[in-house]
């Protein structure tokens, strides 16, 4: 798995650093969309060396080459997320729990709507939505 997380890193043209795969690696083993202290929690403890400024500005980088993303909750909460496959979000509104939903046939068929509607001024890069409602169940 370093050799993969090395060259994601290495193509997004960032150095590769022990710091950032140790970051991205932590990111991609969490199961949910933690925020920039439960990232720095768990780099930490295998990593005590690296300091808070240092994963802020790691995860700056990666958001900065889209290999990471921010996602905002409704309360504030800046939470991140690994790029590895396009996908919207599910908010529950009561919570705040984020979940990923995956499918390519919305995907295409909102590009293929803004792609024709043509909006005026503007080049899309990327089509996500963040969907909000109620989970029932408590399950991540």
């Amino acid at each position: 798995m370093n050799n993969e997380i090395y060259q994601i890193i290495k193509s997004s043209g960032l150095k590769v650093t022990p710091q950032r795969i140790a970051v991205y690696s932590t990111l991609r083993n969490m199961d949910f969309h933690p925020d920039a202290d439960e990232i720095m929690n768990v780099v930490q403890k295998t990593n005590p060396g690296i300091s808070r400024g240092s994963i802020y500005n790691i995860l700056d980088a990666f958001v900065d080459k889209g290999i990471v993303t921010r996602v905002k909750t409704e309360k504030g909460a800046m939470l991140y997320d690994i790029v590895e496959q396009n996908h919207h979000h599910l908010f529950d509104k009561d919570s705040g729990q984020i979940r990923d939903y995956f499918d390519e046939k919305l995907t295409l068929m909102i590009r293929q709507y803004l792609e024709k509607e043509n909006i005026p001024d503007f080049v899309i890069e990327d089509v996500q939505l963040h969907i909000n409602g109620k989970f029932k169940s408590n399950k991540q």
